[in-house]
């Protein structure tokens, strides 16, 4: 299997974080307790919108969706890395390591314009308010979260399809953690041009197009407080904009850095330490930065569980 030139592969076998036994040990438990929050934090806030009428409203309607995202997002990496941390031999069998390909691009995707829906529904919120209850209607609402699915599914599509029809025979070992396509692209036993192309344009349509409208509403919406004669109404603006913003910079960041430039061979330890914060570490922070600091939030958790 994998060793002979014209033998196609049915397997890959992940090389993960580390090859020494007791940091996997302490990476498995560092790993679980994020998961275990990623968990928790997203799904607490799932319940919260849901059974608390006063968080009927677009905001948290696409925070809701972003929450139920983020579980999506952390579960086709997460679990497999903590199998994988305590076993000796981390193989995937091709077909395996295409599902979690195609669900992870998915989730991701659809991350990067919920983000950006989301930013644009702050923006006219703060900007437009005598607007927002004409402009941000539950139709509107919908269609807009449908529109992020469909966008993911779409750039999904494409990125595994241009992946997936290279041929690999030969080499077998990924050096990651799991199957996205800048890593597997190296394994590839034909020019792979054309699907880095292809994931390079993608990259503008899902990562740089999200990332413009974020940072064009957040400059908008710093532009309107600015002009805020409140100094607590300041702060608490700066403050939701500057956690938001870190959500970003961790995300697009990262992602922008493994998606975004050209392929090389080979794929160090740095690489994969970049692609912990877009594929664990956001999914665990968003429920903390979006929701759980917000007050509202704060009086469903109270009326919720009566404390």
């Amino acid at each position: 299997m994998g060793t002979e030139n014209q033998t196609y592969l049915t397997e890959f076998i992940l090389l993960g974080l580390s090859s020494d036994w007791q940091t996997q040990i302490l990476l498995f438990v560092v790993f679980l307790i994020i998961y275990l929050l990623t968990l928790c934090g997203n799904f607490l806030i799932i319940v919260l919108i849901h059974i608390d009428s006063r968080l009927h409203t677009p905001m948290y309607f696409f925070l809701k969706n972003l929450s139920f995202t983020d579980l999506c997002f952390s579960t086709t990496v997460i679990p497999q890395m903590l199998f994988h941390l305590l076993v000796m031999r981390k193989t995937i069998s091709f077909a395996g390591c295409s599902i979690q390909m195609i669900f992870f691009l998915v989730a991701g995707c659809t991350e990067s314009s919920l983000l950006a829906v989301m930013s644009y529904d702050r923006y006219v919120a703060v900007c437009k308010p005598l607007h927002y209850s004409t402009l941000m209607t539950q139709r509107v609402c919908v269609q807009l979260v449908i529109g992020s699915w469909a966008s993911g599914a779409i750039v999904s599509l494409v990125d595994t399809i241009f992946t997936l029809c290279l041929s690999y025979h030969g080499q077998n070992i990924i050096n990651h953690y799991f199957c996205e396509p800048p890593a597997l692209l190296k394994l590839a036993s034909e020019e792979t041009y054309k699907a880095e192309m292809a994931i390079l344009a993608m990259g503008i349509v899902i990562l740089l197009g999200p990332v413009s409208l974020i940072l064009f509403s957040y400059w908008n919406i710093t532009s309107t407080v600015i002009r805020i004669q409140s100094g607590e109404g300041r702060l608490k603006a700066f403050s939701t904009c500057g956690s938001h913003l870190i959500v970003v910079v961790f995300f697009y960041g990262s992602t922008i850095f493994t998606y975004m430039r050209p392929n090389s061979k080979k794929i160090n330890e740095g690489d994969k330490v970049i692609s912990v914060f877009y594929s664990v570490i956001t999914s665990m922070m968003n429920p903390f930065i979006y929701s759980l600091r917000n007050k509202e939030v704060k009086e469903a958790f109270r009326k919720a569980f009566g404390r």
